[in-house]
């Protein structure tokens, strides 16, 4: 599978430059700009994109909406509305969540448009898109900035698709070690009895809704090793 960002007639190269920086900040490369308003070698494309300029250089630019559809196999558009009525097919559409728990399912070249700052893609644009994706915002002030809108789409996207590095958590022996220290650091505090029980159900509760790795154990057990030296040399 491969994603393509489709960039619809826009009219700030700063936009283009902050679109190409946000597509390397999520490992994406593929960018297609339709009849761009300005030269891609623009001081403010070049100047926003950053540590992105292979994106810039690797940009295809075409005439027409029409020439990106033939570039991809499944066009989705976006917009800032969206169809109330079932009715009306037009403009009803996914989030941007729902559209990357479902995308990568699908095989082949996925193209995402965007459309112009200043008035999106138009209904023909949107007709030949295979599905809309809406961002939900304010009712008052729906309209995102061209690159914050790429960012919040690629970012699902991402996390759709990543995977976190394996964390070797604490076992079972190893928690019950520590709070067994942490039991005798109570007594060498001379913590109420009364209070011990429940303070010692609250600790325990603490550490199994921390989840915790091996590093924070060792880490934590030689907090409560140095704690129970320092209350005995005081004794």
């Amino acid at each position: 599978m491969e994603f393509f960002i489709v960039l619809v007639e826009p009219k700030y190269p700063g936009n283009v430059g902050a679109v190409a920086r946000i597509m390397k900040n999520f490992d994406f490369s593929n960018l297609i700009i339709v009849n761009p308003s300005f030269d891609m070698e623009h001081d403010d494309c070049r100047k926003f994109a950053m540590h992105a300029q292979e994106i810039i250089d690797n940009a295809i630019v075409l005439e027409t909406f029409k020439k990106a559809l033939k570039k991809v196999d499944y066009m989705a558009g976006t917009s800032a509305i969206e169809s109330k009525n079932d009715k009306h097919h037009l403009r009803k559409s996914f989030t941007p969540k729902k559209f990357a728990e479902e995308i990568y399912k699908m095989e082949g070249r996925i193209g995402i448009a965007f459309g112009r700052e200043d008035y999106g893609l138009l209904n023909e644009e949107i007709k030949n898109c295979d599905l809309l994706i809406k961002i939900p915002a304010s009712e008052v002030y729906p309209t995102l900035n061209l690159s914050h809108a790429v960012c919040i789409v690629l970012y699902e996207l991402f996390v759709n698709r990543y995977e976190p590095k394996e964390v070797l958590l604490a076992d079972g022996k190893e928690k019950e070690k520590l709070y067994e220290f942490f039991d005798l650091l109570l007594k060498e505090i001379n913590y109420p009895d009364f209070k011990m029980e429940k303070t010692k159900i609250l600790f325990r509760r603490i550490i199994g809704r921390a989840m915790l790795s091996k590093w924070e154990y060792h880490t934590l057990m030689g907090v409560l090793k140095k704690a129970i030296q320092a209350s005995r040399k005081k004794a």
